[in-house]
C-alpha cells in the first residue's frame, strides 16, 4: 500500500515519542477503545513518572489500567478510577496525584484544548471542594463560574476501527468514546487501527476523525478489552 503521507508507521518506529515524565492522553472507557499495543509497547519501553489523561484508569489488567497498575504514572486526571482499584491504593498510599474531573467537563476540557481554546467556563461542582479547589472564577452577569483549562498532551492515542493512509479515522460503536476528542488534543496523535486502506475507500460521511488530526497510524495487534463488559 502506498504510504504518500508518511503517516503508516510501526510501534517500534513511534516508541520514539514515550519518555519519561511525559504527558500523555488516551482514548477508551474501563479499557473499551484503548489502544492495547501502543500501550504493551509503552510497558515494555518501561517509561514512567507519566501524566495521564483520560475518562479513567481502565481495569488493572486491561486498557490504561496496566500502566497505572504498575506504578508507572505518577499523576492521573481523569473522571473515576472506580474500576481500577489499585489506582485507588496507590492514590491513598500516596504514590499517585489523582486530579478527578466531572466527566463532561472532563471531555470538554480535552476538546477545548483541541481546538486551542486555554480554558472553558462552568458551574458545575462549584459547591464541591473536590472539584473547586485552587480554581479561579470568573463572573458573567453578575454570576460565577469555575476556570476549567483546558488539557493538551504529548501524545495522545486513540484506537479506530478503520484509517487509510491520511488518517482519517472511523469508530466502532461504543469504542468511539473519548477517542474522537483526544486525537484532537496531542502534540502528536498517534492511531492504532485495525484495518489501514488507501486513500478513497472510507466514505465520507462514516469519517470522524479528520486526518489533520493524525501524525502516525500503526497496525492493532488485536484487542483484549472486550470481555471486561461481557
Amino acid at each position: 500500500m502506498e504510504n504518500s503521507f508518511g503517516k503508516i508507521s510501526t510501534l517500534e518506529a513511534v516508541m520514539e515519542f514515550f519518555h519519561d515524565g511525559m504527558t500523555l492522553m488516551f482514548g477508551g472507557f474501563g479499557g473499551v477503545g484503548s489502544p492495547p499495543t501502543l500501550i504493551d509497547g509503552i510497558l515494555e519501553k518501561g517509561v514512567h513518572d507519566l501524566i495521564l489523561i483520560g475518562n479513567d484508569t481502565g481495569f488493572p489488567h486491561i486498557g490504561i489500567g496496566k500502566i497505572v497498575s504498575q506504578g508507572l504514572a505518577k499523576k492521573v486526571i481523569a473522571s473515576h478510577i472506580g474500576s481500577n482499584p489499585i489506582a485507588g491504593q496507590l492514590m491513598n498510599d500516596g504514590r499517585l496525584e489523582v486530579e478527578f474531573s466531572p466527566q463532561g467537563i472532563l471531555a470538554e476540557r480535552i476538546r477545548a484544548g483541541g481546538v486551542g481554546l486555554p480554558a472553558i467556563l462552568s458551574d458545575i461542582g462549584m459547591d464541591n471542594e473536590m472539584v473547586s479547589k485552587n480554581k479561579p472564577l470568573f463572573a458573567i452577569d453578575g454570576k460565577n463560574y469555575l476556570v476549567e483549562t483546558a488539557l493538551t498532551a504529548e501524545v495522545s492515542i486513540v484506537f479506530a476501527k478503520k484509517a487509510d493512509v491520511y488518517g482519517n479515522l472511523i469508530f466502532d460503536k461504543s469504542a468511539r468514546n473519548t477517542n474522537p476528542l483526544v486525537a484532537m488534543a496531542g502534540e502528536i496523535t498517534i492511531a492504532e487501527v485495525e484495518e489501514i486502506v488507501p486513500m478513497g475507500c472510507l466514505d465520507p460521511d462514516e469519517i470522524i476523525t479528520p486526518g489533520v488530526f493524525v501524525d502516525y497510524v500503526i497496525p492493532s495487534k488485536g484487542v483484549n478489552w472486550k470481555w471486561a463488559w461481557e
